[in-house]
């Protein structure tokens, strides 16, 4: 019986690092499902939830890289998933600017105040949605290099830019199957490109493998729930709830940026 604690204490320890007791570990675990289903159904809206909750449980120091590796497990998923409906030809561009926006990030990533770029991310995102002048999604593919450079330096930053990209996979031309897929392949370029950063930086990226592994696994699964969920939406509720969630996002991301939000 005394033997069975210290083998359970040891468990905990090789799965949770440091920084996370067992209860907030269990809480994100649970969230990956939650959110990768919620990136699923509509192509976004997870990753913003997920970086919310982990401020309140994770220490600054280890946010946005931890943040960034579960995204790339959560947004690589759905692209597996969903191969066949990548436009392709947005991909190749978006990942030359992401390496740019990456690059010149990390060189100045303890510079630049969060809750200013926060206020700008969430103002961009609000009048490319409701702006009538503009329509993001006619962009001639090789300008995703300069939403790839652009939105790829804001992650070092801000974390979650997933709102922003979205921003210019409006569902017009793409169908909502092809924004879903499309979204899914841009982000998990930028959010591993990002995580590469902060271990070249000097993130431990290797102590929070465990718990990194149990919570990719779980969002798996709910990437397919999502998908599922996906296939029963039309396109025409697809596409009003689309712009619903990006506003409600914005708003999200403008409260934090101001410090409106209780924390």
């Amino acid at each position: 019986m005394i033997g069975r604690p210290r083998m359970f204490q040891s468990l905990v320890e090789f799965l949770l690092p440091a920084d996370v007791s067992p209860g907030g570990a269990a809480i994100l675990i649970a969230l990956s499902f939650v959110t990768s289903a919620m990136s699923g159904a509509l192509g976004l809206g997870g990753g913003v939830l997920m970086l919310g909750v982990m401020t309140q449980i994770l220490p600054p120091a280890v946010l946005l890289p931890v943040h960034g590796m579960v995204q790339v497990g959560s947004n690589f998923g759905r692209a597996v998933l969903m191969r066949r409906d990548v436009a392709r030809t947005l991909v190749l561009p978006f990942l030359l600017g992401s390496i740019a926006g990456v690059a010149i990030g990390a060189q100045i990533v303890g510079y630049v105040s969060r809750p200013l770029m926060l206020v700008i991310l969430a103002a961009f995102i609000l009048w490319s949605v409701w702006s009538p002048k503009l329509r993001p999604a006619q962009l001639p593919a090789p300008w995703f290099t300069v939403v790839g450079a652009v939105s790829s330096f804001c992650t070092m930053f801000v974390g979650s830019t997933g709102p922003l990209v979205a921003a210019f996979l409006v569902p017009d031309p793409l169908t909502r199957h092809q924004i879903v897929a499309t979204h899914g392949a841009l982000m998990t370029l930028q959010h591993g490109l990002k995580v590469a950063a902060f271990t070249a930086l000097g993130f431990a990226l290797i102590d929070w493998l465990p718990m990194l592994a149990l919570m990719v696994g779980l969002g798996f699964l709910g990437t397919m729930l999502g998908r599922r969920l996906l296939d029963r939406t039309r396109e025409g509720r697809f596409a009003l709830a689309f712009k619903l969630m990006l506003t409600a996002l914005a708003v999200k991301i403008l409260g934090d940026g101001l410090g409106i939000w209780p924390r």
